[in-house]
């Protein structure tokens, strides 16, 4: 292949490269990370310059272990940056653990010396966490929706695969890193180098911030009947406070005996039993990501009876709900 051929001209080449710091915290999943230097070597390579450049950093300035077990060596610890430089924390599971007090120090402090912040999957979380998102439009990922959105009030949460807000960016995580690295090399250098980027990494479909993160309702059940899809949508905006099986038939036009016989045939169980899975779904997120307690974590998901909570919670994962806040503080102490 005649890598020559294939350089794209741009119109501008720029006088130093632009410089990205990616942090890593600790158990950060390589998807994210890995999608989003792929697409700066690449753009390096087809432009025929040096127009990016990157470094790794990370608490300790040693080694940090990615959520598949593979420790990645860093150049730098938590350091002081240009300016110019832009920051990517790269996050995974067990995110507030790694949200450790020096490294929200650190971000605090480069954010008031004017460092543009970015947060790839979880790490807004620690971006939130520092107090980096206030007033801002943000993202994560859609697992970690739930409890975002009930620890973070003053950050207008979204469900975009990226957002870009001034000088704070987050991303959904996994391949959302490709599409927000594309954006960036397209502002930079154009929308040419940028499609010659995604054509090297067979990639077919760019998102842009208007495109949500989760696959569409009908496509996730299986099930491509409009009303169907209708109601699932109204239940998952509507979990703190419950609708009953009769209003949501009422508001989708139809009886209620229809909407049970609808539920039945697609879904093989009943609205109602639907509409409690979705709800047991929110609350175990919520007992797995925050410290919210129990009681709270019943009322955020429609439960105004801890002991009715404890119990449907039982029925459904074989274990209370205290029982699992103690297994899963015992994981992140581990």
């Amino acid at each position: 292949m005649d890598i020559e051929a294939q350089i794209v001209d741009i119109p501008s080449p720029p006088d130093k490269p632009r410089r990205f710091v990616f942090v890593l915290l600790d158990q950060f999943t390589m998807l994210c990370f890995s999608c989003a230097v792929e697409a700066l070597r690449i753009a390096n390579r087809m432009s025929g310059r040096n127009l990016y450049e990157w470094t790794l950093a990370g608490e300790g300035g040693d080694t940090v272990r990615c959520s598949a077990g593979i420790a990645y060596p860093v150049t730098y610890d938590l350091d002081e940056l240009n300016r110019e430089d832009t920051v990517l924390l790269c996050g995974g599971i067990a995110v507030q653990k790694a949200s450790t007090k020096k490294m929200l120090n650190w971000l605090r402090r480069e954010a008031r010396r004017g460092v543009t912040m970015g947060g790839l999957c979880t790490a807004g979380y620690t971006l939130a966490k520092a107090g980096l998102l206030d007033g801002k439009r943000a993202t994560i990922h859609w697992e970690n929706h739930d409890s975002f959105s009930e620890e973070f009030e003053d950050v207008s949460l979204t469900k975009s695969v990226f957002v870009i807000d001034g000088n704070r960016i987050t991303t959904a995580g996994g391949t959302a890193s490709i599409d927000l690295m594309l954006k960036i090399i397209a502002d930079d250098h154009g929308e040419e180098l940028a499609s010659a980027v995604a054509d090297q990494l067979i990639y077919s479909s760019i998102r842009t911030d208007q495109d949500t993160q989760r696959l569409s309702i009908p496509t996730r059940i299986g099930v491509r009947h409009p009303k169907l899809s209708q109601v699932i949508q109204i239940m998952e905006a509507n979990i703190e406070e419950p609708i009953s099986p009769s209003v949501l038939a009422h508001d989708v036009g139809m009886s209620t005996r229809q909407l049970e016989r609808l539920f039945r045939r697609y879904l093989n169980r009943s609205p109602k039993r639907y509409y409690m899975e979705l709800r047991l779904q929110k609350a175990r997120n919520l007992l797995m990501q925050t410290d919210m307690s129990v009681i709270n974590v019943a009322l955020a998901c429609g439960f105004t009876s801890p002991s009715h909570f404890s119990k449907c919670y039982r029925s459904h994962y074989n274990t209370t709900p205290y029982r699992e806040r103690g297994t899963q503080r015992t994981r992140l102490s581990v």
